[in-house]
């Protein structure tokens, strides 16, 4: 079971980061910018900063695989490939239709289902 946990909805429309730890869950809505390549990591930093988190091999970064923006979807799987190489988090994806809202019983629903994949690097886009 996954205890701990960043998650990344980044598809391009209504963006957004979860953060379980300790069984607190926050969500932090991203700015809509143009320039998402910087945005995204920035935001991540400071979300993680202020909630004093450290990632390790305990944590895990979930993150949405699509249908959605090439963009976005590149980005956020980058930037959640990066975090598991740097600090050797488990890394997961899952599906876009299989997480109806953003909200901490979705993403238990999601996590107790099994609607994850540990072999995420099969993105859905669309144009």
């Amino acid at each position: 079971m996954i205890n701990n946990f960043l998650i990344i909805d980044c598809i391009g429309k209504d963006d957004k980061l979860g953060l379980r730890i300790n069984k607190d869950f926050f969500i932090r809505n991203l700015k809509k910018k143009k320039n998402k390549n910087e945005d995204l990591i920035i935001e991540l930093i400071d979300f993680l900063n202020t909630h004093k988190v450290m990632l390790d091999n305990s944590f895990a970064v979930i993150v949405n695989q699509g249908p959605g923006s090439f963009s976005a979807i590149r980005i956020s799987l980058a930037v959640a490939k990066g975090l598991e190489i740097a600090k050797k988090v488990k890394l997961f994806g899952y599906k876009d239709v299989d997480l109806k809202a953003f909200s901490e019983e979705n993403i238990e629903r999601l996590l107790s289902k099994n609607l994850i994949e540990k072999k995420l690097i099969k993105p859905i886009y669309f144009s």
